[in-house]
């Protein structure tokens, strides 16, 4: 079975090239907006899943 974190980083990895190519036409434009999009998403994620933790399913 494959770990939810390692999933999160692939589709994260993948959102944001797409985004990345289809927003930005500058390659170094693309690379910085690329890595803070990755970043945010990442951040986002385990932020999101640290606040749900309390609650009960």
């Amino acid at each position: 079975m494959a770990d939810h974190l390692l999933l999160l980083i692939v589709f994260s990895f993948f959102v944001s090239l797409v985004f990345t190519v289809l927003m930005r036409d500058d390659p170094r434009e693309q690379l910085k907006f690329g890595l803070l999009l990755f970043a945010g998403f990442i951040v986002a994620a385990v932020a999101l899943g640290w606040l749900m933790y309390p609650f009960p399913l």
